[in-house]
């Protein structure tokens, strides 16, 4: 991304000077004559460095003091320029919030160098140092200027999923790897201009001038499956999902790491703000997510309306035959705030409201009639997004996550164990 320096100077020719030099292929210049016409500026394109001369109104040191306060929450660098060389003035001026001081005249060559020095530490200061993109704050600057800009141009939010999950039975040191194939993925199938920075850890931001989003969006998902195999053991690969340990009796299937990517285009035309446009870009996220395999979403500028805000349900239906902890659990959850109901038959489960999570149990040893309902639950496309803890007096984790269930909780269990996977399934 180009970086933006903001020139507060009322001289028509030393200006036009300087502005010449500032501008290049990665730096864009901006001149205001005063604090008023500078505040535009900073507000639309959050500059990353900020010139002010003495030729304003007023005292140099205090419009300084001024932007520095105006500018806390971006901070940008502030260089004064003066005709002064006094060792009073340099002080004052530093004191006051400039990161530099320049006495005019000064030699075009060091006066481009030093603007270039605080250009790259301002850039160095919002790298994170892991990965080596530009942390989220940037990233949102970012955002801020393709709508200043007005440039046509297609906008990506791309997540890794399930990577949680992955880091805490592979470590960290594996999660890394991941991270930095995908990243080295995404950097092959963009220009040098583009911008790729860090939303969080498992989440990015590219933006791109190249119009044919969705083929890079097609290659990024293509791409991340066919290495993502790569990332896990011979006997995950082969079961299929990864079993997550939990006190050490039960467990938890958790689906392997794949990619999420919604797609913007032409922003500028339809978003006013970088906060609404990262919003619509978060919901398109969100409308893309499949919880078994990557997939990618494009807005299109021919549709209209807005994509419905995304809702967790509180949802939970319980099958159980013992009716005393039938009642006990209803009322513990129900305590927690959640909405309860009961199932006496798979046809209950069928025909009533489908729940965010389902607790049930798989029967006795001699007729485990709950595995066989819980593959018919997965096989139903209504029954996608349920979570479902399967309890069980048959002690094969395996054999049960091999059903379609999330969570093998084996009986008899703690109550504070299966409120524990509740949690961990309703809220992550």
């Amino acid at each position: 991304m180009r970086t933006v320096t903001l020139l507060i100077d009322t001289r028509k020719e030393l200006s036009t000077k300087y502005k010449k030099i500032l501008k290049t292929e990665t730096n864009v210049c901006y001149t205001a004559k005063n604090l008023i016409s500078a505040m535009k500026y900073i507000h639309d394109y959050e500059p990353d460095l900020i010139l002010i001369s003495d030729s304003v109104d007023g005292d140099l040191a205090d419009y300084c003091k001024k932007i520095r306060a105006l500018t806390y929450d971006t901070r940008p660098v502030i260089v004064a320029l003066s005709k002064s060389s006094e060792l009073s003035d340099r002080l004052k001026v530093l004191d006051s919030g400039a990161d530099d001081f320049l006495s005019e005249p000064v030699m075009s060559e060091e006066f481009l160098m030093r603007i270039y020095v605080h250009l790259r530490r301002e850039s160095e200061s919002n790298l994170n140092e892991k990965k080596l993109l530009p942390n989220r704050r940037y990233s949102m600057r970012a955002l801020k200027r393709v709508l200043a800009f007005q440039k046509s141009s297609s906008i990506f939010l791309i997540s890794i999923d399930n990577f949680e999950n992955y880091t805490q039975n592979y470590t960290t040191l594996a999660s890394d790897k991941l991270l930095q194939t995908y990243i080295a993925i995404i950097k092959s199938a963009i220009n040098e201009n583009d911008y790729l920075g860090e939303i969080r850890e498992n989440e990015f931001l590219v933006i791109s001038e190249n119009i044919d989003a969705e083929a890079i969006a097609n290659y990024f998902t293509y791409a991340f499956e066919t290495v993502a195999a790569k990332f896990y053991s011979i006997e995950d690969n082969k079961r299929g999902y990864i079993i997550s340990e939990g006190d050490g009796v039960s467990g938890r299937r958790v689906n392997f790491v794949h990619t999420t990517i919604a797609v913007i285009n032409d922003a500028g035309e339809h978003y006013k703000d970088a906060y609404n446009l990262f919003t619509a870009l978060s919901r398109l996220h969100r409308t893309a997510m499949i919880p078994t395999k990557s997939n990618y979403l494009i807005e299109r500028p021919s549709l209209e309306g807005e994509i419905a805000e995304f809702s967790a349900s509180n949802n939970i239906l319980i099958y159980e035959k013992d009716e005393a902890l039938k009642l006990l659990l209803k009322t513990i959850f129900e305590l927690q705030g959640y909405c309860v109901s009961y199932a006496e038959s798979k046809e209950d489960m069928l025909n009533g409201k489908i729940p965010s999570l389902l607790i049930l149990d798989a029967g006795e040893s001699e007729n485990l009639e709950g595995l066989e309902c819980c593959k018919s639950l997965r096989a139903n496309p209504d029954f996608a997004q349920t979570k479902i803890i399967l309890t069980s007096v048959l002690h094969d984790k395996e054999l049960v996550l091999n059903c379609g269930a999330d969570v093998y909780l084996p009986k008899p269990y703690e109550v504070t164990s299966l409120l524990h996977w509740v949690d961990e399934l309703l809220n992550t």
